[in-house]
């Protein structure tokens, strides 16, 4: 299997980062081409051993599977350029709001296109990835692409439309997560403990209530009843995370993230006009 990476950014060396550390294929079997960042292709080459080109050509004519990761808003001049080497490569694009019809589109042509959504875990192979296949791709298109993924951490199939709730839920995630790791370290500075300590602590904590879940027939907020006291120091907390509106926050975060991935959905369909226009 030869893979072409169109795109140098972090999802690119999470990705690559996982394929090969999960011997799925060995760094000589992927090619990665970047729009303009030298220097980031050098980064790969050196850090992964892969091929770098800035020829188009030359990747999608080495490549059984195209994978899309650059930024979304560089998808129409990208695709434009990949689109005359395009013949029966799968494209594979792990771009948030960019809908398999717009891709087509900018292709030219009905060609196999499944979207997915990984976050940047895959680069240790424990990411939480969501797929959707075009009518075009088979089935066996389908389970390698799904293959692919699961080698870099859990799948799930999904319809297209579920996709805009997977990005702001599982692809922007990973985000929220650090973020509440920052408060936690900032408050166990303001209440006295030493930093590293603190950083074992908070992600040991999290590392056990995760595998909690997993391994419990519980839901979180039956294990969450169950680690709360009336009048002890775990209801203390929870009040007041109650009254600075914790769970609105979070509900509203990804709310707001799935609208703005439908946002920039309706970009790429403005891209998609343009084309047809032309």
């Amino acid at each position: 299997m030869k893979i072409g990476v169109i795109g140098a950014g972090s999802m690119a060396e999470a990705l690559i980062s996982g394929l090969i550390n999960g011997n799925v294929v060995r760094p000589e079997q992927i090619a990665v081409c970047n729009r303009s960042d030298r220097s980031k292709l050098m980064y790969l080459q050196e850090h992964y051993h892969v091929t770098v080109t800035e020829d188009k050509k030359e990747l999608a004519d080495r490549s059984e599977i195209l994978i899309l990761a650059m930024k979304p808003k560089d998808v129409e001049e990208a695709v434009l350029t990949l689109r005359p080497y395009v013949k029966k490569q799968l494209i594979l694009s792990v771009l948030a709001g960019v809908t398999i019809e717009t891709i087509q589109h900018l292709l030219g042509k009905k060609a196999p296109v499944i979207r997915a959504m990984p976050n940047t875990s895959a680069a240790i192979r424990m990411s939480a990835t969501a797929i959707s296949a075009s009518g075009e791709a088979t089935m066996h298109q389908v389970k390698m692409a799904k293959h692919l993924f699961e080698t870099i951490g859990m799948v799930a199939v999904v319809e297209e439309d579920q996709l805009d709730a997977v990005t702001a839920l599982s692809g922007s995630g990973p985000a929220y997560v650090y973020y509440f790791i920052e408060a936690m370290e900032e408050a166990a500075a303001e209440v006295g403990l030493d930093q590293e300590i603190a950083k074992s602590l908070i992600l040991q904590t999290l590392a056990g209530a995760s595998e909690m879940l997993m391994q419990s027939e519980k839901q979180a907020g039956q294990l969450r009843k169950d680690v709360t006291s009336p009048g002890g120091t775990t209801e203390a907390g929870l009040e007041k995370l109650k009254d600075f509106q914790f769970s609105e926050a979070i509900i509203a975060c990804v709310k707001r993230a799935a609208e703005r991935s439908r946002e920039m959905q309706s970009g790429g369909q403005a891209a998609m006009e343009k084309v047809r226009k032309a």
